[in-house]
């Protein structure tokens, strides 16, 4: 990584509370090139509080893009951080709008020139295309990396229109700690108490109302901008990783939007700004490719960025199974059109016998974490035992390597005796000593085979053809390897099973087939000509991580209780642990997530999430403390949610509520 200090304009930063219109003041901090002309604006909106969280990344990207002539702007979320007004749920009427205010609030002040741009990863990066979408005038160009387009079937909730165990439950889990921490009165002033105990008086868990819409419902619709890409009149730069569950985002957005105006990037990265260096490389120079789409769009230079293929993806090369890898071997490829002109279908019949398959609910204790991060626990082991409990057809890899770009497809005869159930396809790389790693899987809730947005139970006995897409990916799979696809009805915890699933079904081959994108192989001289700059960002803040005499419990942790039949599964997100900031503030936070599973009862599927928080200023006095326990279980016709918060200022407990609640499994009620 390369640290700049030397940049064309000097910089400031200031702090500000910007007006909407109800009165509510939302809390920014701006940095500003120092000069007498005004200069564009750029703007990432989040809830995660920029005085403590996000700092350390703030502080990476916004002095650099101040220093090359931008305003740089982040700001809190109504209800979140130091901003006033109440929390909403995520990407609410009320978040847009202000977000829309905020973008003209910008535009009107005298150092602005009236372009915006806004940029972000993830929350940021949905919420810019979210507005985007709502055409402010003077939004010219957006800047999202790791969002999606979908808000019901590429989010953290729902997947194939199957329940998403894993994150629906430890997201909604990890945004109510986030939304129960205090404002900070270092910015916050002496009403930081009353901010907080009004916004504590309001709080609801989101997973209420995330499993109150099991199907893709008016709610999913709102702010999914697949419903409408020809509202957005900015011009997008959509970035992603083939390790970030995001990424068909980025493919749907060069397919949908305007050739002028749309470009994409997908390299090996995980959930994770492509500058920043963590597993899996290799990183780029992404502020400067940035820059390039700033410069182009907002002060109309031509950089040339409108010249890159529509989009730059990265094919990973063949590489053992492991959990992390510091860096990728690949090349990247350039296409100007999508779907790729460069690829062509590839038919895979199966074969063999029907099959009885009947995995064990245990079946996706090496899925790897949903959302990886760059950890050394996040990605997929070896998938041989997923593989033993899974139906595999191979394809053998003769003569020359077989390279796939896009998004693999399956068409599955199955045969059910139940009326609700799942089907998982994995597809992976067997090498010829057997190890098996993972490229890329897919999902169908069998409910929801005629549409995400109904529930269709499946007629006992009967025997139907599916047909799902798998996650896109580029990777090549040399000679002398095997392309396998796995086959499984059970994927916990990402897929929340059904009720009646351990049945199963039957798969028969007779009918069934795996399609894949297979690009030609050859190495263009377009695609060698792309190339990255190295990664750059400004002074890192200085923040200090005190010592501890704690033994570290493992990132990811299966048990098995043999007698019993019981697997867990406990997992430590590692979103932060214990820090000191230069002024003053010293935060922690501890999380652990626990799934647990009968291997033969679908019902005794449990999630649980612990959170605990201390934010402590000793200069003056000031030391809060909030405690968080959520817990997602089931039965044959409800989910059953219960949370706990307990907030503390001192010893004293200031707030303290338990919510519970029963929540009709919509597949249930269908019969």
């Amino acid at each position: 990584m390369r640290i700049a200090t030397d940049f064309p304009y000097e910089t400031t930063r200031e702090d500000v509370r910007i007006p909407m219109p109800d009165g509510t003041r939302l809390y920014a901090r701006i940095w500003r090139p120092v000069t007498g002309e005004p200069v564009p604006a750029l703007l990432e909106y989040l809830p995660y509080r920029l005085s403590d969280w996000t700092a350390p990344r703030d502080s990476q990207r916004h002095p650099w893009y101040a220093g090359h002539g931008y305003a740089s702007v982040r700001v809190d979320v109504r209800g979140h951080g130091n901003s006033e007004g109440l929390p909403g749920d995520e990407y609410d009427a009320t978040e847009l709008a202000d977000g829309v205010a905020v973008v003209e609030w910008l535009a009107a002040q005298p150092w602005c020139d009236g372009g915006v741009g806004m940029f972000g990863i993830s929350w940021g990066g949905f919420n810019s295309l979210q507005i985007a979408a709502l055409a402010p005038e003077p939004l010219k160009a957006v800047v999202t990396v790791c969002s999606a387009d979908d808000r019901y079937d590429n989010d953290v909730h729902y997947m194939g229109g199957s329940v998403l165990g894993v994150d629906m439950h430890a997201w909604a889990a990890t945004m109510l700690a986030f939304v129960c921490r205090p404002p900070d009165p270092e910015y916050a002033g002496e009403d930081w108490r009353e901010l907080w105990l009004t916004r504590l008086e309001d709080v609801d868990p989101f997973l209420h109302t995330w499993l109150a819409h099991q199907t893709r419902d008016a709610y999913w619709r709102h702010g999914s901008v697949c419903e409408d890409y020809g509202a957005i009149g900015a011009a997008v730069l959509a970035v992603g990783g083939w390790h970030d569950p995001y990424r068909d985002t980025v493919l749907r957005l060069v397919e949908h939007l305007p050739a002028d105006r749309v470009r994409g990037l997908i390299g090996p990265w995980s959930h994770q700004y492509p500058d920043r260096g963590l597993p899996p490389g290799p990183a780029i120079g992404f502020l400067q490719e940035t820059l390039r789409w700033w410069d182009q769009h907002l002060k109309g230079r031509d950089t040339g960025i409108m010249a890159e293929p529509l989009l730059r993806s990265w094919i990973s090369d063949s590489h053992r199974p492991a959990t992390v890898y510091p860096e990728l071997p690949g090349r990247w490829v350039g296409d100007t059109a999508w779907p790729s002109p460069n690829a062509t279908p590839s038919t895979h019949t199966l074969g063999g016998d029907p099959v009885l398959v009947r995995s064990p609910q245990h079946t996706g204790v090496d899925a790897g974490r949903f959302f990886p991060f760059g950890n050394d626990a996040d990605l997929p082991p070896d998938q041989r035992e997923e593989d033993a409990r899974s139906a595999c057809y191979e394809f053998p890899v003769t003569d020359a390597p077989v390279e796939i770009l896009g998004r693999p497809r399956v068409t599955l005869r199955l045969r059910m005796d139940v009326p609700f159930g799942q089907v998982v396809a994995r597809l992976c790389d067997v090498a010829p000593d057997g190890s098996s790693t993972l490229v890329t899987r897919g999902a169908l809730n069998l409910a929801a085979r005629e549409g995400r947005d109904r529930s269709v139970p499946w007629p006992p006995g009967a025997t139907e053809t599916v047909t799902f897409e798998l996650n896109g990916i580029g990777h090549a799979f040399p000679a002398g390897h095997r392309v396998r696809l796995a086959v499984s009805s059970a994927y916990w915890p990402w897929i929340w099973p059904q009720s009646g699933s351990a049945a199963g079904f039957v798969l028969d081959p007779a009918g069934s087939a795996l399609e894949l994108p297979v690009r030609d192989g050859d190495t263009s001289a377009e695609d060698a000509a792309i190339a990255f700059e190295p990664p750059e960002q400004a002074e890192p803040l200085r923040v200090a991580v005190p010592a501890t005499l704690e033994e570290e419990r493992p990132e990811r942790l299966v048990v098995r209780d043999v007698a019993e039949g019981v697997w867990r599964l406990e997992v430590d997100p590692r979103y932060g642990g214990t820090r000191v900031y230069p002024d003053g503030l010293e935060f922690s936070e501890d999380a652990l997530e626990t799934y647990t599973i009968q291997q033969d009862d679908p019902l005794s599927a449990r999630a649980r999430s612990a959170w605990t928080i201390r934010l402590h200023r000793p200069e003056r006095g000031w030391d809060v403390r909030i405690e968080t326990r959520s817990e997602t279980a089931c039965d044959a016709t409800d989910f059953l949610a219960t949370n706990e918060v307990v907030c503390r200022e001192g010893e004293q407990v200031v707030f303290h509520r338990t919510w519970e609640r029963r929540i009709p499994r919509v597949a249930r009620t269908a019969d």
